[in-house]
C-alpha cells in the first residue's frame, strides 16, 4: 500500500532518521494516519535478509495481525494488506513467515518472543539492547520476580539450547510452560533458536537464551526506546504503548512527556502524543 501521505524510504534506525526528517508531518486524522502508517510500514519482504532489513528499519513488528491492535506486521510486509493469513491454511507466505521467526533469531537479524502487546514479535537487535532490562549474563533471571517454572526453564538452557517439546517435560504442565515462557519473552530473556526435526511432523522450535545470540546487558535505554516507539506508531496513547511495552502508565506518560520537553514530540490531547511536525520545529 504507498497511498502517498508521504515517501519513507527504509532507514536503518542507527542514523536516527525521524518522522520529521523524513520531511513528514504527522497525520491530523484517522485517514491520513492510516496513509502514513502503511507509508511507514509497508515494503515488500521476499527474503530472510530482507525480512531482518525491515524489523531492523521499524525497529518492532508484530509477527501477524491482531484484532483491534494497531502495529507493523512481517506478514502485511510479505503478503500485502488486504490479504488474511491462514485463510486456506497453512499456504506459501504463511509457511515463511513461521519459518522467518526462527530463522531471524538465529540469524542475529531480530529477536522473537511474545513481547509487543504480549503478541508473538519481532525487535530489532539495537531496540532490544534498549529494553533488556539485565546484565547480559545467563544469570539475569535470578534477580527478577519470576515464577519458579520460569526460573526452571532458564537454569535449563544455561545448558545450552533446548526443543520446546524438552522445556515442556522439564514443567511437567504444558499450561505452566505456556504461561512460563510468556513470562520470559515478556523480561525478554528468551528467543528461538532455530527448529529442530522431528520425522513426519512438523519441526521444533529451539529455545536459547537471548544474551547468547544477541550483544545485550548494560544498554537499557527508556529514553530511546520511547522515540523509537512514537517514530514507528507515528501517534500513541499513553495506554497503547504502555500495553505494548509493559510499562506502567505513570511511567510511560513521564518518558512521553520527555519526549515532548526534548521537542521531538507534540502532545495533541492529555492522552495522545505524535511525532513532531517540520513546521513546528
Amino acid at each position: 500500500m504507498r497511498l502517498g501521505l508521504c515517501t519513507v524510504p527504509v532507514i536503518p534506525f542507527g542514523s536516527v532518521a525521524t518522522h520529521a526528517d523524513r520531511g513528514c508531518n504527522p497525520p491530523s486524522d484517522g485517514w491520513e494516519l492510516h496513509r502514513a502508517r502503511g507509508d511507514r510500514w509497508l515494503a515488500r519482504v521476499d527474503s530472510l535478509v530482507e525480512a531482518g532489513r525491515h524489523v531492523d528499519s521499524l525497529g518492532l513488528v508484530l509477527l501477524f495481525p491482531a484484532d483491534r491492535l494497531e502495529a507493523p506486521t512481517l506478514w502485511e510486509a510479505v503478503a500485502g494488506e488486504e490479504v488474511e493469513p491462514f485463510a486456506d491454511g497453512m499456504g506459501h507466505n504463511e509457511a515463511r513467515v513461521w519459518e522467518w521467526k526462527d530463522e531471524l533469531p538465529k540469524a542475529g537479524l531480530a529477536w522473537y518472543g511474545k513481547f509487543l502487546h504480549r503478541r508473538a514479535s519481532l525487535l530489532s537487535p539495537e531496540l532490544l539492547a534498549a529494553l533488556y532490562a539485565g546484565d547480559g549474563k545467563d544469570t539475569d533471571h535470578r534477580r527478577m520476580d519470576l515464577s519458579r517454572d520460569a526460573h526452571d526453564i532458564v537454569e535449563a538452557l544455561r545448558g545450552g539450547p533446548l526443543t520446546t517439546a524438552a522445556l515442556r517435560q522439564i514443567v511437567g504442565n504444558k499450561a505452566r510452560y505456556e504461561r512460563a515462557a510468556g513470562e520470559l519473552h515478556r523480561q525478554l530473556l528468551i528467543t528461538s533458536a532455530g527448529v529442530e526435526g522431528r520425522g513426519r511432523g512438523w519441526p521444533a522450535s529451539v529455545l536459547e537464551l537471548t544474551c547468547r545470540l544477541f550483544t545485550v546487558g548494560g544498554t537499557a535505554d527508556p529514553a530511546y526506546v520511547s522515540e523509537r516507539y512514537l517514530d514507528t506508531m507515528l501517534v500513541t496513547s499513553v495506554r497503547e504503548m504502555a500495553g505494548a511495552l509493559g510499562w506502567p502508565v505513570p511511567v510511560t506518560r513521564q518518558r512521553l512527556d520527555a519526549l515532548v520537553a526534548r521537542g521531538v514530540a507534540d502532545r495533541p490531547s492529555r492522552d495522545t502524543y505524535a511525532v513532531r511536525s517540520v513546521s513546528s520545529r
